[in-house]
């Protein structure tokens, strides 16, 4: 229960940052609505296996950097591609498919959505432990699942 109250707490106050509205109506379906998330969805916030939160809060943290900067390095490759006077020799867009060793739920949608944020790549699929993912190119192909599943894997999963 107290994972519950805590993950509406921090939907609310997240919403509230987020949205700027505080008449009634969209207050209460913003409530609604962060009690709904809340319901559904505080196992994936604050898990049962006892794994102190904090120290994923620390490894998120420690990620999104690294995150970022790698962002910003796949929009300069995207650029290079799209702006280079050969494109259509740069380009080889296909599916590949990979197994992950992340087992936890909230580090294999972590991971989809690191990979789909990223450009040049994105998440088509997940089934148990394999991956589907569409690559622009063969380098951004080759570089999954790479360091970025050992980084979920250190901030996310059970040690």
């Amino acid at each position: 229960m107290k994972a519950k109250i805590a993950t509406f707490v921090i939907m609310l106050g997240f919403w509230v940052v987020m949205s700027g509205m505080f008449d009634a109506f969209h207050f209460s379906l913003g409530v609604l609505c962060c009690l709904l998330v809340a319901h559904f969805s505080s196992e994936l916030l604050f898990p049962e296996h006892g794994k102190p939160w904090v120290r994923e809060l620390v490894g998120l943290a420690l990620y999104f950097p690294w995150l970022v900067k790698e962002i910003i390095l796949a929009n300069l490759q995207v650029a290079y591609v799209i702006l280079h006077p050969q494109m259509l020799e740069k380009i080889d867009p296909h599916l590949f498919r990979f197994k992950s060793k992340l087992t936890r739920p909230i580090a294999k949608v972590s991971m989809a959505q690191s990979i789909t944020l990223t450009p040049g790549t994105i998440t088509v699929n997940i089934h148990e432990d394999e991956f589907t993912v569409y690559a622009l190119t063969a380098e951004a192909a080759e570089a999954l699942p790479g360091e970025m599943e050992e980084r979920i894997a250190r901030a996310l999963e059970i040690q």
